[in-house]
């Protein structure tokens, strides 16, 4: 039997310049979504998560450390500065 072990890919880095940054904004702004109401179905349909669990609140506030994933795709939200 063969076992094949998949290494855990690191979340892509996410840098915003402010204090926070709502999810269907990170979800825009990483491309996952063409426009806020693409965006606002995808997560209230339980297909994002936000710290590895699933986060139905579109207006989530995020802050640098967050990471958030969608369809094996996954960001952690940085400041820069």
């Amino acid at each position: 039997m063969k076992v094949t072990v998949r290494k855990k890919e690191e979340p892509s880095a996410l840098g915003i310049s402010t204090d926070y940054i709502k999810l269907q904004d990170a979800m825009k702004l990483a491309d996952l979504a063409p426009s806020g109401g693409q965006a606002k179905v995808l997560i209230q349909s339980g297909r994002v998560t936000v710290n590895g669990e699933v986060c139905a609140m579109r207006g989530k506030k995020l802050v640098p450390g967050d990471v958030f994933a969608y369809d094996g795709r996954s960001f952690r939200i940085s400041s820069h500065v």
